[in-house]
């Protein structure tokens, strides 16, 4: 039952955290001031794809575990799978965003690293 609720409470905190990447796309490209366009259209794909990606996870995990149930195989294969996505995307931002003035940077990895936790009990 912890397990179930940890996998809920790690799928709701990830696609908030997802969501919260896609809101100010506008204004975080704005905040890079003049760049040329290819770069302007770089930084917000990347800033899109990130929030997307932690939306899919967070929806993936969410809907295996409300049809499938936590304790399929299927289910096993996307806990496992997600949490090594979420650690991967935490070392990332360990060594970019998080070395950068930006407060929501810093606490990104943390983020990534709590809801890769949420996973841990379900992973055996």
């Amino acid at each position: 039952m912890v397990n179930v609720v940890l996998l809920y409470l790690g799928s709701v905190i990830i696609i908030i955290w997802g969501i919260a990447h896609l809101v100010p796309t506008g204004s975080i490209v704005k905040g890079f001031g003049e760049i040329s366009r290819d770069n302007r259209l770089i930084i917000t794909m990347d800033w899109i794809a990130e929030g997307l990606t932690l939306c899919f996870i967070g929806l993936l995990v969410l809907f295996v575990t409300v049809f499938a149930g936590s304790a399929s195989p299927g289910a096993k294969i996307v806990y496992r799978l997600s949490f090594a996505m979420l650690v991967v995307l935490s070392v990332l931002s360990f060594f970019t965003g998080a070395r950068t003035s930006v407060l929501p940077m810093k606490i990104c990895p943390f983020v990534k690293l709590l809801v890769a936790a949420c996973l841990v009990p379900s992973l055996i």
